[in-house]
């Protein structure tokens, strides 16, 4: 993998980490995330002017991953009531990769050398380690958390190699990613007035600055991650942007005042060299 390609994984991963944050601080987890979507929509809006318009062969894959995207924002603020950040964010982010490793090779024609593969399984596993140490002893690992997260990873999965498939058709990551943030806003927005009715958007209105800041740290995160896979195999990119769960347990811990065992530490520096050897082979 280049070098740029590399760090630009690494800086949507921080970016990634930080908009989940704002979903563990709002009060109502589903209505946070839909926030956060809704202003990512409306600063691609903004952006749309500047770029193309999305082939017709990018549509398909942008209408599939508008809806696993709704799929996701539901199942994580879910998850994210039975259990902290540092035990939801790693399982649901760090199952995805597996899935994503394993349908890349049939359905991208991706491949990945063994010395890849093994650092793709070191991070996972470490990532996993990660969850079951939560950061909060008082919220045990249960069924509800895990099922959620794990339908969480499900949606992941299917829509990077959605999204991955529609880059790569369109021959424009930036184009693509701008209108598929965009169609994922409105439909985001149509879900959330079906839901709670027209009236939850006056709710949201004292809110909308720290919506707007998640929202557009969402979008270059996930743009960034975009353009990378039509750069290198997307389970590559998959994996190493679940390097997040290092700094979404930062953040735990520094804002959220979660714990941090000696375990997670051990479990972060096994990520990173899950992350080297990926770098390296």
């Amino acid at each position: 993998m280049d070098i740029w390609v590399f760090l630009a994984v690494i800086l949507a991963a921080a970016l990634h980490a930080g908009w989940n944050a704002l979903l563990k601080i709002g009060l109502d987890r589903y209505l946070t995330a839909s926030l956060i979507q809704i202003s990512a929509g409306i600063a691609a809006l903004l952006a749309a002017p500047f770029v193309a318009f999305p082939s017709s062969a990018a549509w398909p894959w942008i209408g599939l991953s508008a809806l696993l995207h709704i799929g996701y924002n539901r199942f994580l603020s879910s998850a994210y009531q039975h259990g902290d950040l540092g035990q939801v964010y790693p399982i649901a982010r760090g199952s995805s990769p597996l899935i994503v490793a394993a349908l890349s090779v049939f359905l991208l024609h991706d491949h990945l050398s063994s010395g890849q593969l093994l650092g793709l399984l070191i991070l996972v596993a470490s990532i996993w380690l990660m969850a079951f140490y939560g950061g909060n002893r008082h919220a045990p690992m249960n069924r509800p958390l895990l099922i959620n997260a794990l339908l969480t990873a499900a949606c992941i999965a299917g829509y990077t190699l959605s999204d991955a498939a529609g880059a790569r058709l369109n021959q424009d990551a930036l184009s693509y990613s701008i209108w598929l943030f965009i169609t994922n806003g409105v439909v985001t927005a149509l879900v959330l007035a079906l839901l709670r009715g027209p009236k939850v958007f006056l709710t949201l209105r004292g809110h909308w600055r720290d919506g707007f800041i998640g929202g557009v740290m969402s979008m270059l995160a996930y743009s960034i991650v975009i353009w990378a896979m039509t750069q290198a195999p997307v389970a590559l990119v998959s994996a190493m942007r679940e390097t997040s769960v290092v700094f979404a347990l930062l953040i735990g811990w520094l804002l959220l005042k979660e714990t941090l065992p000696i375990r997670r530490l051990f479990a972060c520096g096994a990520i990173m060299a899950g992350v080297m050897l990926m770098k390296v082979f």
